[in-house]
């Protein structure tokens, strides 16, 4: 009887309902949009960072991270082929690929620059760096014995252009001083305008040549699906000798950390702003329903209504408001963020970058669950003062003020 009374009385005042729906909608929604807009940063910034540097996960040395950079040849992990046949056996991995890192001098002819260099698997690196974009000439492949790609801000540092003869200078794992020519084969630009500013990189063959190992560092590993690293991440632990070590992207990527971090923070406060103006409209409309209806509530109260049920009664015609409200809101919000994505909102780069992207609207369980949870959670908490106080005003108050 309780339901059934507040569904007539919600939809006597139409006027009044259709308001609080619309502030209801709107605020849920908004969320919904905003929340799939994060969480289109999340996965394309996540997706960036794998498809252009780290791969879905990393085997290496222990202390390679730490201390590696400056003295790779000293964290290799000798004969890699056996440990990238048993990962590559795992039924999450697409591929496995070796690089091998060194640090030296790029010379032009006219002026050297320090640069940090890698030596890839051409093949693979080309289909695993999807983000990696080449800007000018063309990708490495397996044929190319000495060629070599240079980031963006190696390129302009040298005035460099495909076809352009360079000497690479570095040392050997004894030592020695040893140099490699190659031609500049292609110039590529990531989402990371430090790592353009020094990375080069050859094909793995040469680059252990001029180390004098045949060792690697990394084993890079791409994965079938991005939401399989978590699993894949334990596989491979369990497959490691003692010695070596595993990282996902999440934990090789310092700078995707502390943007997840600030955009759940930022969303955070969003989420209570809209929930604080869902309720201050939510909040108005309901004192001003519950003051023109107070007679009605006193005349209840009169025919043997006890002050819980006025209140119960205030409360669910607003808990009702709320779930309509929440559901209209809802289904607004995720048509919205089809029609979005459908056409895609253009950005400049982020922090840091040099590409910028299309961004999209994604929307997953989660996010529109918590925003109908935050509609109906602001209309039932805005109708607590309203309903404690028309349930408290005494019966013959609350009479006279229907004369």
């Amino acid at each position: 009887m309780l339901l059934k009374l507040a569904l007539r009385n919600i939809f006597r005042q139409t006027v009044r309902t259709a308001m609080t729906l619309v502030a209801i909608a709107f605020g849920v929604s908004g969320l919904i949009l905003a929340g799939g807009f994060v969480q289109d940063i999340f996965t394309q910034l996540g997706e960036a960072i794998i498809h252009s540097q780290t791969g879905h996960i990393q085997v290496f040395k222990q202390d390679y991270l730490e201390r590696g950079t400056r003295q790779p040849d000293r964290f290799l992990i000798e004969q890699p082929e056996a440990l990238t046949r048993q990962i590559k056996n795992l039924p999450e991995v697409q591929d496995v690929s070796a690089r091998v890192g060194f640090a030296g001098l790029l010379n032009n002819g006219r002026r050297d620059l320090a640069i940090i260099g890698e030596g890839v698997e051409p093949d693979k690196e080309a289909e695993l760096g999807s983000y990696l974009k080449i800007t000018e000439g063309r990708q490495l492949t397996n044929a190319d014995q000495f060629g070599m790609t240079v980031g963006q801000g190696v390129a302009h540092a040298l005035g460099l252009k495909p076809g352009d003869p360079v000497t690479l200078v570095m040392n050997t794992a004894d030592g020695a001083l040893n140099t490699l020519d190659v031609e500049v084969v292609g110039i590529f630009q990531s989402f990371s305008k430090d790592f353009d500013a020094r990375a080069v990189r050859i094909p793995l063959g040469p680059a252990q040549e001029l180390l004098g190992t045949a060792g690697a560092n990394l084993l890079v590993i791409s994965l079938k699906q991005t939401r399989d690293t978590d699993a894949a991440h334990q596989a491979i632990r369990a497959l490691l000798p003692t010695g070596l070590d595993v990282r996902n992207w999440r934990q090789l990527s310092d700078f995707y950390e502390k943007t997840l971090s600030l955009y759940d923070r930022q969303f955070g406060v969003l989420q209570l702003i809209i929930l604080f103006m869902v309720l201050l409209s939510v909040a108005n409309t309901v004192n001003m329903s519950a003051f023109e209806r107070m007679p009605e509530f006193g005349t209840m109260q009169a025919l043997g209504n006890s002050r819980r049920q006025v209140f119960s009664l205030i409360l669910v015609e607003n808990c009702l408001l709320g779930i309509i409200g929440a559901s209209v809101g809802v289904l607004v919000g995720i048509g919205l963020a089809l029609i979005i994505s459908a056409i895609g909102i253009p950005m400049p780069p982020p922090p840091n970058a040099n590409l910028g992207y299309t961004a999209f609207i994604r929307v997953d369980f989660p996010t529109a669950a918590s925003a109908f949870v935050v509609g109906l959670l602001a209309t039932a908490l805005a109708a607590l003062f309203p309903a404690r106080r028309v349930s408290t005003t005494p019966i013959v108050d609350a009479l006279r003020q229907g004369n």
